[in-house]
């Protein structure tokens, strides 16, 4: 099976039409059992923003992943929608594996590493980003975008890593280059760093100005832009 190739030349330019910012900050998920659901996101870690209730007909609890600009809600009479009908909810990670370890540490199962087959989108598999079938294994040339893995919460609402290093071209701009933790600066800093050994050999011996390179490397990496050689 071919995996899937991504267009990287593709991506268009940043609007500048708009004079509004819309931030995206809130999903909401359908839950059966709120009580349960809250424990739930509580074992994986996550931020518990508010657990609000009225009486016993409303009650709304929202949590924040590690790192993300956008929470989720769950409740009591918060949605009409049929507990664990949401799929396809990504969460973006910079390595697949980290991701995969801090879940099973906490007792949360989770499916292991595949990527898709760009030339079959049906089969018995849950649907996600590149179609249904799923193929063991993150994708053997480890793409940006390429590499999944899946979870569900009590309810059945489905959960994918995705794991992205190098965003594409218009993603975020070169001068607006951020790290929402600690954790994703640091796997940046080792990929530049493997990248720059192979940079030093390339030269045949030490680079005196590697803070430079580093720097332009993950400016580069982040933006979607070709990377220093």
């Amino acid at each position: 099976m071919a995996t899937i190739e991504i267009d990287r030349d593709a991506a268009t330019k940043p609007s500048t039409s708009r004079s509004l910012d819309l931030k995206l900050e809130v999903v909401v998920i359908p839950v059966s059992d709120v009580d349960r659901a809250k424990a739930f996101y509580t074992r994986l870690g996550w931020r518990l923003d508010a657990d609000f209730a009225s009486g016993s007909e409303w009650r709304v609890i929202q949590f924040t992943p590690p790192g993300s600009a956008c929470s989720v809600i769950f409740g009591r009479n918060v949605t009409a929608a049929a507990p664990g009908s949401v799929r396809g909810l990504y969460l973006i990670v910079s390595d697949l594996e980290a991701a995969r370890q801090d879940l099973l540490d906490r007792g949360i199962a989770v499916s292991e590493p595949f990527h898709g087959a760009c030339d079959i989108h049906a089969g018995p598999d849950e649907p996600y980003l590149f179609g249904s079938v799923r193929v063991s294994g993150a994708d053997p040339e480890r793409g940006s975008y390429s590499s999944f893995a899946s979870f569900s919460d009590p309810d059945g609402n489905g959960w994918l890593f995705q794991e992205v290093t190098t965003r594409l071209p218009g993603r975020i701009t070169a001068d607006g280059t951020t790290f929402a933790s600690q954790r994703d600066l640091a796997a940046a800093l080792r990929r530049a760093s493997v990248a720059h050994g192979e940079h030093e050999t390339r030269i045949g011996g030490h680079d005196e100005n590697w803070a430079d390179w580093y720097a332009d490397y993950i400016v580069r990496e982040q933006a979607g832009l070709p990377l220093p050689s």
